[in-house]
């Protein structure tokens, strides 16, 4: 065997990279993503083929790239920056902060949600618009009536707040706990539902 059909085969590399490119641009993103205006400050909304898994707030937690690193470690790294598919997320959204929707009709991926937190979010889906329920009773519904701190956590790392309105879940007697997105922020989205805190 002589030394030259051991050896690598050789390549251009502005080839490979110009391969790679054509590769990048025409491979489907697993994830897209858009960043999204509100009256409580802009949102990063990011779907699957299977529906929305998350809606962060850009400012919260370390930013938009903070948010797209993680959602590249825990989905996928084939994202893409596409707002037009993410045209229903961002329409319901206006309905909702106008005061024209109380219930959103988004397909939801669960993704990024343990089975545990999967029944506490579903439980949290079902509080009406405008109404609150404890920890406690979200944590009954979900089938631990003594898990409430675990329903508190997982709340607390709802990747879909608003859609999934962990804002109208409260404290025993009325008390407001934290939010993901900062206590001012449930304050609002609660004084947009028209609940009447106590004071």
């Amino acid at each position: 065997m002589t030394e030259d059909r051991l050896a690598p085969p050789t390549f251009d590399p502005a080839e490979a990279a110009a391969a790679a490119r054509r590769f990048a641009a025409s491979a489907p993103a697993d994830v897209h993503y858009a960043l999204v205006d509100s009256p409580i400050g802009t949102l990063v909304a990011a779907a699957t083929p299977r529906g929305l898994a998350t809606l962060s707030y850009e400012d919260f937690d370390g930013g938009v790239d903070a948010v797209l690193d993680s959602l590249a470690s825990k989905l996928s790294p084939r994202m893409l920056e596409a707002p037009a598919r993410l045209d229903d997320v961002r329409r319901e959204l206006d309905e909702y902060f106008a005061g024209r929707r109380r219930d959103f009709d988004l397909p939801i991926d669960w993704v990024l949600a343990s089975a545990f937190s999967r029944r506490v979010l579903a439980a949290t889906a079902e509080i009406p618009f405008g109404q609150v329920s404890t920890y406690g009773a979200v944590a009954a519904q979900a089938g631990n009536a003594k898990a409430s701190r675990a329903a508190g956590r997982a709340l607390g790392a709802n990747p879909i707040p608003i859609v999934v309105p962990c804002h109208r879940v409260i404290g025993a007697g009325g008390r407001l706990t934290g939010y993901t997105g900062g206590l001012h922020r449930k304050v609002a989205l609660l004084e947009i539902e028209g609940v009447v805190l106590p004071s």
